[in-house]
């Protein structure tokens, strides 16, 4: 067992607490993508309906949100700077420019990420009810814990159900908003409905996962100990050999 299984008894608890808030908000931003992957999320659904709403003209408008999406990923390579987030930002893009193109309906150019947003509230919650919440298998990585919360740290898998739970319920909430608009509103007021909550939402399901998490027993770090482990048996072998 290592030294982040259980919080250390050196130190302050408030340098303690910190330093957990600290390491818990850098996993998060580096999980969503930070204020740079938010920017990349709303500015091509922001320039479509901008576009749309000034000239009314569909392909423009479509042509326009693909482009700077592929800009931004072209940006981010240049940059050598983690492409994932700009990268999922131009599926989801060309998908919506596919939808629309195909059934002339303005509006079918949010519906993907409507689908997408649906079924990702959906798995938040089904995962979590299996007992392997899906914002666990996601940040768990990114903690170096793996799948160690789910056996051997119960305080941190009930922080994952929480804050799965949080998500869930917020991107379902968020449904609950758009789809009726889909149906009875126009495509302008729709459009910029629909930009108006894509940040929110998310902002509060990042804040609710980081207090959560920030409260939660420190996460196990899964390749300090085999890295542990392998040094342990590196030097049994070499005392074998040894005279």
């Amino acid at each position: 067992m290592t030294s982040l299984d259980k919080p250390t008894d050196q130190g302050k608890p408030d340098q303690i607490d910190a330093d957990s808030r600290a390491v818990t908000e850098a996993a998060l931003f580096e999980a969503f993508g930070g204020v740079r992957g938010m920017v990349e999320t709303v500015v091509p659904g922001l320039l479509f309906v901008t576009i749309f709403t000034i000239n009314k003209d569909l392909h423009m408008a479509a042509i326009a949100a693909l482009a700077v999406s592929v800009v931004l990923v072209v940006v981010r390579l240049v940059m050598k700077d983690t492409v994932k987030h700009a990268f999922s930002g131009v599926f989801g893009v060309a998908f919506g420019v596919v939808f629309a193109m195909m059934t002339g309906n303005a509006k079918d150019f949010y519906l993907p990420g409507m689908l997408y947003t649906l079924g990702l509230a959906l798995a938040y919650i089904i995962t979590t009810l299996a007992g392997v919440p899906l914002i666990g298998l996601i940040l768990g990585p990114v903690f170096k814990e793996n799948l160690s919360w789910r056996t051997r740290n119960p305080g941190r898998k009930k922080a994952y159900a929480k804050a799965s739970w949080a998500w869930g319920l917020i991107l379902l909430a968020k449904c609950a908003i758009l789809f009726p608009l889909y149906w009875w509103a126009d495509t302008t007021q729709f459009g910029w409905v629909l930009v108006a909550l894509k940040i929110p939402p998310f902002l509060l399901a990042v804040y609710l996962t980081w207090v959560f998490l920030a409260k939660a027993p420190p996460p196990i770090d899964v390749f300090a100990e085999m890295e542990a482990a392998e040094k342990a048996e590196e030097e049994r072998k070499a005392a074998e050999r040894a005279p």
